[in-house]
């Protein structure tokens, strides 16, 4: 909103006005935003969350220091949702096709979230929404995203036109007032459903090509393929990351660490001269997504001050399955999707412990009568609480291991 009264400010010739059009100093304005208002109205919405009895029920699962958390409020992915959505809505472009998904997203998500937790503290049911809910609800977003990635307009990429001897295309261009020449590579904006592939020489992959043997309906069908790999990213991503919020700042933590490397992405992705520096996918308007996941950093962090152990705060369903699904999202956006393994390697771990232990207590139990564990208890991080450390260290540890992931994701995109 902001955006565009300084822009007519700036067309009135008012001094400073013009710094709206910077996306640094909108993407800044709006961390900083985030920040404050997650830190300032989150003590508020705390004591309401208090006063109302919105508590945390805790199952005794023999955990240290579990108990004691039992009544602290929960529901406070409100918090982060606000946080992020009000800086949003001042700083970005909402005529922006990205903005408007991901402001789609961050409320579809928290919606269900909400209505979960809805369901356990104020109904008592500690089940909460149903799971073919959560499902339909999550496949249900993963078909908008892909629907509108592929059909709207404004969702290009722009690539270079090659010569039939597959050498670069270029023309020679005369500045018209020196006459010196320039040569320039030609290029073209299209719609595709090419993604970046990581440890590649070309570092690009397209959907189409799984259904190579449709021929020249290959496009057609590619989007189908394109659709289901949407669908399982975010409810994969989303349902990883409500796994993970079981300790105290985990999630919130381990999602602001991802959530800054999907940022460098979108502004390098959005950048031309960038782009073509570390010859990766350029994606015209892509670049203005910054502003968004900058007020995403910023709400986590200034809820990771409530959060941190020991939490005066939870965030809920609320929050988990919006701020997974989030990151999800935006990955697929900036075509980054393939390196989420890798990215969100904590979310995936936990998920594939709670997968492995049911299995494998299923398998034994069909096998010797009495179902046996790999872990000693999942997700994976309760499996540390059991062996007797700490959950502050626990927690600190996990971030390390993120942030080296992080690092990791960041140097795919000279590593082929």
């Amino acid at each position: 909103m902001l955006y565009y009264l300084f822009k007519y400010l700036e067309s009135l010739n008012i001094p400073g006005a013009g710094m709206f059009e910077y996306l640094s100093f909108r993407s800044a304005m709006a961390i900083i935003t985030a920040l404050l208002f997650s830190t300032f109205v989150g003590k508020k919405v705390i004591r309401i969350l208090q006063r109302q009895q919105i508590g945390e029920e805790i199952r005794d699962l023999g955990l240290e220091g579990q108990l004691q958390k039992r009544g602290t409020p929960t529901m406070g992915g409100i918090i982060i949702l606000t946080s992020l959505l009000v800086p949003t809505l001042l700083f970005a472009k909402l005529d922006n096709v990205y903005i408007l998904l991901m402001i789609i997203t961050t409320v579809w998500l928290g919606f269900i979230g909400f209505v979960d937790d809805y369901i356990k503290v104020f109904l008592k049911d500690k089940e909460g929404l149903a799971g073919k809910f959560k499902i339909l609800g999550q496949v249900s977003l993963g078909l908008i995203v892909a629907a509108t990635l592929y059909f709207s307009n404004d969702v290009v990429i722009r690539e270079r036109v090659l010569n039939p001897n597959g050498q670069v295309k270029t023309e020679i261009l005369v500045n018209s007032m020196t006459g010196e020449q320039e040569v320039r590579q030609v290029t073209r904006d299209v719609k595709s459903t090419k993604t970046t592939i990581p440890f590649v020489k070309n570092h690009e992959f397209n959907y189409k090509w799984l259904v190579w043997f449709m021929g020249d309906k290959a496009s057609e069908w590619g989007w189908l393929v394109y659709a289901l790999v949407i669908i399982f990213i975010i409810t994969a991503v989303s349902n990883g990351a409500n796994l993970t919020d079981g300790l105290d700042g985990l999630a919130t933590g381990t999602s602001a660490i991802s959530g800054t490397t999907l940022g460098v992405f979108a502004y390098l992705s959005g950048n031309l001269i960038y782009a073509d520096y570390l010859n990766i996918m350029y994606i015209p308007q892509v670049g203005e997504l910054t502003v968004f996941m900058s007020a995403f950093i910023g709400a986590a962090i200034g809820f990771l001050w409530y959060n941190s152990f020991p939490a005066q705060v939870f965030m809920g369903d609320t929050g988990s399955l919006a701020m997974g699904g989030i990151l999800a999202v935006f990955a697929i956006i900036v075509r980054k999707e393939i390196l989420i393994p890798l990215l969100c390697g904590v979310f995936l771990v936990e998920n594939l412990s709670v997968m492995i232990q049911v299995a494998y207590f299923k398998h034994t139990k069909r096998k010797y009568g009495e179902g046996r564990r790999v872990f000693l208890m999942s997700p994976l991080h309760h499996h540390y609480q059991k062996k007797g450390i700490p959950e502050a260290k626990i927690v600190t540890r996990f971030w390390i291991i993120g942030i080296l992931l992080a690092v990791l994701t960041v140097a795919t995109l000279k590593m082929r």
